[in-house]
């Protein structure tokens, strides 16, 4: 039974992400660690510092040090901070947008974004240029920033949250693919899927089936 380590930065992205899991690996046991004082301090930092980068591989060596067969990280805000990581681990290391990226540029060059964490725009755009240049195929990136849902799903409203990312979402209604930006946006996704025609991509599944993809493959080398 493979162990998965989840790493995440707000409470409100742990049950997307286990939801996921029980749908398309519920053979790997995972394993939630949790450090809410990371989303917080980087929303007040404009710029992602090298102390809290050191802070957050610290996190992903303590889950490694648990015996983890992989680590997902589930909070899109700390895209250099998760590099480092995947490049002093030696276990899978998976960023959590990676494989929504790919099943958005596969729908087409004009990709749409809908988020809710203002600082982790910055950090996902320039992760979705680095993977569109990589693959080789031409794609843009546009995002809408739904600034007030977040604080609403932390209190515990989340229909008022999915209300307001629906709302924005046909902005983005002439673009070939929308993704919802974090894993918990994801539960957005059928109130957005009502309101525009194009496809709506969520991060969760994709990222476990990413994950298990690549701890099969380690295990077969």
């Amino acid at each position: 039974m493979p162990r998965i380590v989840l790493l995440h930065a707000t409470p409100v992205a742990m049950q997307p992400i286990q939801t996921a899991f029980a749908e398309r690996w519920p053979e790997a046991e995972t394993v939630n660690l949790l450090d809410d004082g990371l989303s917080l301090d980087r929303a007040r930092e404009p710029e992602l510092t090298e102390a809290m980068i050191d802070r957050f591989v610290a996190f992903g060596t303590y889950g490694y040090r648990m015996g983890a067969d992989g680590i997902l990280v589930t909070c899109s805000a700390f895209g250099p901070a998760i590099d480092r990581m995947i490049a002093e681990l030696p276990i899978p290391v998976l960023k959590p947008n990676e494989a929504m990226f790919q099943a958005a540029i596969a729908q087409g060059t004009r990709v749409g974004m809908l988020a809710t964490f203002g600082p982790s725009v910055g950090t996902m755009t320039d992760e979705f240029d680095e993977f569109v240049a990589r693959s080789g195929k031409p794609a843009t990136l546009d995002t809408v920033l739904v600034a007030d849902a977040i604080d609403l799903l932390k209190k515990g409203d989340a229909e008022s949250h999915n209300r307001l990312v629906a709302a924005r979402a046909p902005e983005l209604g002439g673009h070939d693919a929308i993704m919802l930006a974090h894993f918990s946006t994801s539960r957005a996704a059928e109130a957005v899927r009502a309101v525009v025609k194009v496809p709506v991509l969520t991060a969760p599944h994709a990222a476990v089936d990413r994950m298990r993809e690549m701890v099969g493959a380690r295990v077969m080398a």
